[in-house]
């Protein structure tokens, strides 16, 4: 059987050091429904590369220091 890989993040802990921003503000944000957020941080989404590199650039953060991918 094979493993199920993942790709984990840390968007709630940089919300957080973001001023305490909202999934709703982050959202509006990068272009997607508050709903996409939420499974994104919770790790039932992968995101698309584009999105992916939206979320980083509004932290002002590179991608890997978002995003690690868990084989």
């Amino acid at each position: 059987m094979a493993k199920k890989c993942r790709v984990r993040n840390r968007i709630r802990e940089l919300r957080f050091l973001a001023g305490e921003m909202t999934q709703q503000e982050l959202a509006q944000r990068i272009g997607v429904t508050r709903q996409t957020v939420v499974a994104i941080e919770k790790e039932k989404y992968s995101p698309s590369l584009e999105v992916a590199f939206r979320i980083a650039a509004e932290f002002e953060t590179p991608i890997g220091d978002v995003f690690t991918y868990d084989p």
